[in-house]
């Protein structure tokens, strides 16, 4: 009976998705070239494009693997999850209007074509840092899709009575749908309507958990179990001093700002959005989900026996919610998972039918309708790889790809997104930085024990200064030849 009301509840959010998309389309028929698929036409207002940055920031591991470390290790995962709603606030207000105002001058619709277009330099160079920028997306995020599509479908074949693979099949089909019938607006408005139910979500888990108790019940009961769980020694999993917990907030600073399926929110707002609108709006939802790792405490205090942390939400669905309520939350938290996984998808497809289609055919030329079937084609060839990908892939922990494919590519990208808006530099440093980034993020994640977060802001430091060093390094060649250049025209004159 249950069984049959979950499949009713995942048809019924099914056919809402795609006719969302199917209204989505109408800002593709507007716009004459790619800028309706891969920006959603430059159209996202301040509270859509607050939800669809806040729900797809806040992924499934908010609301499945952050449970889990809470159980683990305590109240130190509440500190850290809490970092990303103010980080995600500011680079909201530090970064989207540069970010917005510079592709649209420049006539960028990717990060990598933005990278490419806003650093002086060959045009050799140029399209090669462009399609680097774009191979080391393509990668990386699909290791990051391997784990989204695995995590949908452990937890929808459990919701749905079915085998895992078969979930995955599913979710993934649900998502390529309406992802590549409206491209990035399709996505942006799905999330807002998964923003929706999993705020809602986070309000009952959090009302679930205190009507039955109090904070200071929780709390003393906690101490009473392990005081390690409210007065840490360390970090957790985020590092051997109790200081390292704030890495966290740099960590989601950088992650929110350079992403590219996070960024490319800001390069698609409307130029009538108002930033502090857009704020407004995110604050409140981003702080009412940070709340969601208390099921984790709670889940410790009453069933303190679990041998694996990360079960922990999905007993806490089964023992203190009822039938029907715990097949509303897990319908939420698979919007949590599923509005990452379309973003990373959309953005992974972007990397290939435009950026790589440009660095290697500069003179290749599309018409609307090609250009469009394109777009929809990379979005289902790369869905269905990184399906077969999850199939053919050893035993991983979801947690560890996350962050082996988000942190490395937030090293790569930093650079040449964040630090070119302080130091102005060229396309030579901007390539150099994104192969430093790309080195040190894997040789630190595979060789070092490091903390979660330790690993890609120490790449992501190792980028810059390289970055910047190269910039003073060719800074005087390519001002001669620049100089070169122009005598050379005034000569011609």
């Amino acid at each position: 009976m249950v069984t049959s009301f979950n499949w009713a509840l995942l048809l019924l959010t099914v056919v809402i998705m795609i006719g969302l998309a199917l209204y989505s389309n109408n800002v593709l028929k507007k716009k004459k070239d790619e800028s309706g698929f891969l920006l959603a036409g430059n159209s996202l207002g301040p509270f859509i494009g607050a939800a669809t940055v806040v729900a797809t920031g806040f992924s499934g591991w908010g609301f499945m693997g952050s449970p889990g470390v809470a159980y683990k290790y305590g109240a130190i995962e509440l500190l850290g999850n809490f970092f990303f709603a103010p980080a995600m606030v500011f680079a909201v207000l530090f970064c989207a209007r540069f970010l917005h105002q510079k592709a649209q001058s420049m006539g960028s619709l990717t990060i990598p074509e933005f990278i490419a277009n806003s650093h002086e330099g060959p045009e050799a160079i140029k399209r090669l840092s462009q399609a680097f920028a774009a191979l080391v997306t393509i990668l990386l995020l699909l290791v990051f899709l391997v784990g989204q599509i695995k995590a949908l479908g452990l937890l929808a074949g459990q919701w749905l009575g079915i085998d895992t693979t078969q979930a995955a099949v599913l979710m993934a089909s649900i998502i390529i749908i309406y992802t590549s019938i409206g491209g990035l607006a399709a996505v942006a408005f799905t999330d807002t309507l998964m923003i929706i139910g999993m705020c809602a979500s986070a309000i009952i888990i959090v009302g679930t958990i205190f009507i039955d108790i109090s904070p200071s019940e929780l709390l003393n009961g906690l101490n009473n179990i392990d005081t390690a769980l409210l007065s840490p020694s360390d970090s957790g999993p985020y590092g051997s001093s109790i200081w390292h917990v704030f890495l966290v907030f740099p960590y989601a600073f950088i992650y929110s700002a350079t992403l590219p399926f996070m960024s490319v929110r800001f390069m698609a707002l409307a130029k009538t959005t108002k930033l502090h609108h857009m704020a407004a709006f995110m604050a409140p939802m981003a702080c009412l989900l940070s709340l969601v790792p208390l099921a984790g405490l709670y889940t410790r205090l009453k069933v303190p026996g679990l041998e694996i942390a990360d079960q922990a939400m999905p007993v806490f669905l089964t023992q203190f919610l009822s039938p029907v309520v715990s097949a509303v939350v897990t319908l939420f938290i698979l919007f949590a998972m599923k509005s990452t996984a379309s973003s990373v998808l959309h953005a992974i497809a972007g990397s290939v039918s435009h950026d790589l289609r440009q660095a290697l055919w500069p003179k290749c030329k599309l018409s609307e309708k090609p250009l469009l079937l394109l777009n929809r084609g990379t979005v289902a060839v790369l869905g269905m790889i990184g399906f077969v990908m999850m199939v053919f892939a050893p035993p991983f922990m979801l947690s560890m790809l996350a962050i082996l494919g988000s942190g490395t590519l937030m090293a790569v990208l930093v650079a040449p997104m964040l630090l070119a808006h302080f130091l102005p530099s060229n396309i030579y440093a901007a390539l150099s930085s994104m192969v430093v980034g790309f080195a040190m993020g894997c040789i630190l994640f595979l060789y070092f024990d490091l903390g979660w977060v330790e690993a890609p802001l120490y790449s992501s430091l190792c980028a810059c200064c390289t970055y910047w060093l190269v910039a003073k390094a060719t800074a005087k060649h390519l001002s001669c030849n620049h100089l070169s250049t122009i005598k050379n025209s005034c000569h011609k004159l």
